[in-house]
C-alpha cells in the first residue's frame, strides 16, 4: 500500500509510528502490523481469554498485504489492458491491519493518546533496548504513575484547525504536571464563565486559543467518559495479559453544536458500544442532516506487543496507568463542576 488517490495518509495521528493510511472516505485505517497485533486482533473476537476486552478495542475488519504496484514508468497500457505491475520487496509485503478509524464520525475529533504501563519493553528485547526503555520509563512519568502523554490534538475553534502537542510535551514532563495537561486536552471555552472563575476552579490552566467546550457541556462528557475508562479498568484486571506499548485512546467532539447533539443522543439512550453504520446515515447525509452519534469514544488500542499470560494475574504496570487516568479524570471533572457552577451563580 502506498500514498495514493484511495489511500491517504492519516492527518489526526497523535502517537504511534509513521506510516498509518486511512481509506479514501475517512471510515478505515491501514496500519502496518507485526505478526503479533495481527494475531491479537485475529483472537480477540474468538478466544475467550480475551472476551473482556472485545468492548473496549476497535473494530477489526481483516488483513491487507501489499503484493505488487503500478509502474509508474510504463508506458500506458492500452484499452481495456491490465496496469502493469512490478513487485515489492519483502519489507513492503509486511500484512496491514485494517480497523474502524475512531475519529471519522466527529466533525472535529479532539484526540489523546496515553500510553499505559510501567514497563516499555517485551521479553524479546535485547539487554541494549531493555536498557534504554528502563531508563525512559524513570525518566518521564511512565514508571512512577504507569502513563505517559504520547500526544494530543485540541481544535482551535477560532480558526477551525487542530493544534497538535507533540510527543516531546508528553516526555518532557513530571508526574505533577500532568493534571495540567488533562486540563489543556479538556480546556474550558475561554467565554463559557469569566476569567477569574476560571483562574480558581482550574487552578490556573487555562486555554489560551479560541478552545474548549462550555462547562455544562463538558462536565456530562467527562462523567459518561469516566465511566467508561473504569470499565476498562475492570475488564484489563479480569484479563491475564501483558500490554506492552499499549494505549488508552480518547477522542471528543469539539464542536460544541454536534457535543449537545451527542450528549442528547446519549440521554436518549445511544449505546457508545452499537453505534455501527446504518442504512440511514448516507440518505441523512444527501439530506444534508447530521446523523447523531457518541460526543466521545475510548479504546484501548496499540497490541503489537500483547500477550496472554495464563496464570499470572494482570498486567499491574496497566491498571497503575488507568488508575492515575481515572484520579486525572476525577480532578478535572471537579473542576470543570465548580466552573460550571460560578457560570449559573453568575447568570
Amino acid at each position: 500500500m502506498t500514498d495514493s488517490p484511495h489511500n491517504v495518509p492519516l492527518e489526526s495521528q497523535v502517537g504511534g509510528h509513521p506510516g498509518v493510511l486511512t481509506s479514501e472516505d475517512g471510515s478505515l485505517l491501514i496500519k502496518p502490523a507485526l505478526p503479533r497485533e495481527v494475531a491479537f486482533y485475529q483472537s480477540v473476537a474468538a478466544d475467550p481469554a480475551f472476551a473482556p476486552l472485545r468492548p473496549f478495542v476497535p473494530r477489526f475488519y481483516g488483513t491487507l498485504r501489499l503484493e505488487g504496484k503500478v509502474d509508474e514508468s510504463a508506458a500506458p497500457p492500452a484499452q481495456g489492458a491490465p496496469l502493469p505491475v512490478v513487485p515489492v520487496g519483502a519489507e513492503q509485503e509486511k500484512e496491514s491491519l485494517v480497523l474502524e478509524n475512531l475519529s471519522h464520525s466527529f466533525a472535529r475529533p479532539n484526540i489523546l493518546d496515553v500510553k499505559l504501563g510501567t514497563v516499555l519493553y517485551d521479553d524479546e528485547a535485547p539487554p541494549e533496548k531493555r536498557a534504554r526503555m528502563e531508563k525512559t520509563a524513570r525518566e518521564t512519568t511512565s514508571l512512577e504513575t504507569g502513563v505517559r502523554l504520547t500526544g494530543f490534538q485540541v481544535y482551535d475553534l477560532a480558526s477551525g484547525r487542530a493544534v497538535n502537542t507533540p510527543k516531546t510535551y508528553g516526555k518532557s514532563i513530571t508526574a505533577a504536571d500532568l493534571p495540567d495537561g488533562v486540563a489543556r486536552f479538556f480546556p474550558i471555552a475561554p467565554d463559557s464563565v469569566s476569567a477569574p472563575a476560571v483562574a480558581s476552579a482550574a487552578e490556573g490552566a487555562q486555554p489560551t486559543q479560541g478552545t474548549g467546550l462550555p462547562a455544562d457541556l463538558l462536565a456530562p462528557i467527562l462523567e459518561s467518559l469516566r465511566e467508561d475508562v473504569a470499565e476498562i479498568r475492570a475488564a484489563l484486571a479480569q484479563t491475564e495479559t501483558r500490554i506492552v506499548g499499549g494505549s488508552l485512546l480518547i477522542v471528543y467532539e469539539a464542536d460544541w453544536e454536534r457535543a449537545r447533539m451527542g450528549l442528547q443522543w446519549l440521554e436518549d439512550g445511544g449505546d457508545l458500544e452499537d453505534d455501527d453504520d446504518n442504512d440511514d446515515a448516507d440518505e441523512e447525509e444527501e439530506e444534508g442532516k447530521t446523523r447523531p452519534g457518541p460526543p466521545y469514544i475510548v479504546k484501548l488500542i496499540d497490541f503489537a506487543h500483547t500477550k496472554l499470560v495464563p496464570g499470572e494475574g494482570p498486567d499491574e504496570g496497566v491498571l497503575k496507568g488507568v488508575d492515575t487516568v481515572l484520579g486525572l479524570l476525577d480532578r478535572r471533572l471537579e473542576q470543570v463542576k465548580i466552573a460550571a457552577g460560578t457560570k449559573k451563580i453568575a447568570a
